[in-house]
């Protein structure tokens, strides 16, 4: 006989057997089928999930939680909050749209346990449900607590799947990392593109080159004007939200005021067009520009959405490889924005996973000097880390270039303790979570893997922040000055680290050139290098 089956209602399905000779019916019989609880984190407020994929509304419930250990466990900018935690207040509103049961746990209700595990278990008690089902989660140390509680509750199933909202899978990551020497971003992006079809003729890069990040360096110009922001007014939602959060977090980092980020799906989904239309034309040229008092420029500001799941990346790479096709935007800018999502958010990701737990405790360079208070309060003479630093503080973001070569070429230089520095970062940006912070702060700002990253140390002097930026024209510091009280800092602690780690890095094939530049000095310019450092560094400490 031929067994069909049909989804029922409630806890059971019916299957209907039919003869297999002259197809008459023969029989049906109803099976019982468990409901299943389908937890969703934070991160993870998109339809497509994994965990949802075979969501039944008639017998499944979904669990979401606000939680005061998730808000705490770094203490996270206000806005980064208030955009959390109202996107997924809206989320779960758009679930029960399509007639999903919800069980909401808001941060502020009286018996909110503050634990995933114990508002699972709670659920699974009062639902009678088996099983949970959850999209695995971003970071190990919920991975870890998941996977302890399974083991402790061996009387319960939780089913953990994929993420494959990501476009590279963990097993398919170590395979192209297996039997490599070095896990370059730039041969991993290579292979995605060939695998994704992007931006190719015939199997080769169109245009003729795979990157085309030399020809986005350009400094703004004074007289050019970016388009502003998309912003939205908070809705009723949103402000409950940061009214909670100025109760329960008031001591957080970071202001609230002017909070206008994207909460849903379609408002994210405007932003990707605005930025196709608005900015995507000149983002290569001025992508590692800066200016002071406009941290926005012509960046995309799609990490917030994507990072959060509102946004598909792959929505994202198709709009953007589009509008080169139509003609509304050259090469050199859609391969650049391309890049960052196949590439390098793709590549940190699979190197995360690869690595952790191990990774996070690398310190190649034994950097221990305290994150300076300026990293707070913005309160340095130091105009280009106030800017950034300011920046940071007000919108939750800076731009990538902030990140790595100012306030990361700072912590570099200066010996910042790497624990403290990925703190620092996974707490004040809204788009940072421990999967895309610690391989982008601990390899490709610190180098404090070792190279397991980047091929060398990101270190710089004033002078490529002078031309990248306007930050030096008021600045406190003479950045032409190499060394003395009103030298540019970055000037002397470019050399003063390359000295100071001369046993690490001289053997670098990218250093040499610096390390022979370092000899030619005399001994009385190293001197006046080592003797300004010292005195900077005792007086930042």
């Amino acid at each position: 006989m031929l067994a069909l089956q049909w989804p029922g209602h409630g806890n059971a399905i019916r299957l209907h057997f039919r003869c297999v000779n002259d197809d008459t019916p023969c029989g049906e019989v109803a099976v019982s089928v468990s409901p299943s609880l389908r937890l969703i984190l934070g991160d993870q407020l998109g339809f497509d999930l994994s965990s949802l994929r075979d969501a039944d509304p008639d017998r499944d419930l979904i669990l979401m939680c606000e939680l005061r250990a998730e808000a705490q466990y770094v203490r996270h900018h206000k806005k980064k909050l208030v955009l959390v935690l109202s996107a997924m207040r809206h989320f779960a509103k758009a679930l029960q749209a399509r007639s999903f049961r919800v069980r909401y746990r808001r941060l502020d209700e009286a018996d909110n346990s503050g634990s995933f595990t114990t508002e699972i278990e709670k659920v699974l008690q009062q639902s009678g449900c088996r099983r949970c089902i959850l999209t695995e989660p971003g970071e190990y140390r919920l991975r870890q607590q998941f996977e302890h509680w399974q083991t402790e509750h061996p009387e319960y199933t939780l089913e953990m799947r994929e993420d494959d909202r990501f476009l590279c899978s963990h097993a398919d990551f170590q395979r192209w990392a297996k039997g490599r020497k070095q896990l370059r971003m730039e041969y991993f992006y290579r292979e995605m593109r060939r695998r994704y079809g992007i931006l190719l003729e015939e199997d080769q890069p169109l245009g003729g080159k795979w990157n085309l990040d030399h020809d986005n360096r350009q400094p703004l110009p004074a007289d050019r004007q970016p388009p502003a922001p998309t912003r939205f007014t908070p809705d009723a939602i949103t402000r409950d939200v940061m009214t909670l959060v100025e109760q329960h977090f008031d001591d957080h980092f970071g202001v609230l005021e002017n909070f206008d980020l994207a909460v849903t799906a379609e408002q994210a989904q405007q932003v990707l067009d605005d930025f196709v239309e608005q900015r995507l034309p000149l983002f290569g040229d001025y992508q590692d520009a800066m200016r002071q008092g406009d941290p926005w420029l012509y960046h995309s500001h799609l990490s917030f959405y994507i990072n959060l799941g509102l946004l598909d990346p792959r929505a994202a790479i198709e709009a953007a490889e589009q509008a080169l096709y139509r003609g509304l935007a050259p090469l050199n800018a859609v391969e650049g924005f391309i890049r960052q999502i196949l590439g390098w958010r793709e590549y940190v990701r699979g190197l995360y996973w690869l690595k952790m737990p191990e990774y996070r405790s690398r310190n190649f360079l034994h950097a221990t000097r305290p994150l300076p208070r300026f990293y707070w309060d913005a309160d340095t003479p130091m105009n280009c880390l106030h800017q950034c630093v300011e920046d940071t503080r007000q919108h939750a973001y800076a731009h990538h270039i902030q990140r790595l070569m100012v306030l990361g070429n700072f912590a570099l230089l200066a010996g910042l303790n790497p624990d403290e520095v990925n703190e620092w970062y996974l707490l004040v940006y809204a788009d940072a979570y421990e999967w895309v912070e610690l391989p982008n702060v601990h390899g490709m700002v610190l180098f404090a893997d070792g190279g397991v990253l980047a091929s060398k140390p990101y270190a710089a002097g004033g002078a490529y922040i002078n031309r990248m930026s306007d930050y030096c024209r008021q600045c406190h510091y003479n950045v032409k000055q190499k060394h003395g009280d009103r030298a540019c800092p970055f000037n002397y602690l470019y050399w003063d680290f390359l000295q100071r780690n001369a046993a690490q890095l001289r053997r670098n094939p990218r250093l040499g050139l610096a390390y022979r530049n370092l000899e030619r000095m005399s001994d009385t310019q190293r001197q006046q290098i080592e003797e300004s450092a010292r005195i900077f560094l005792e007086q930042l400490d």
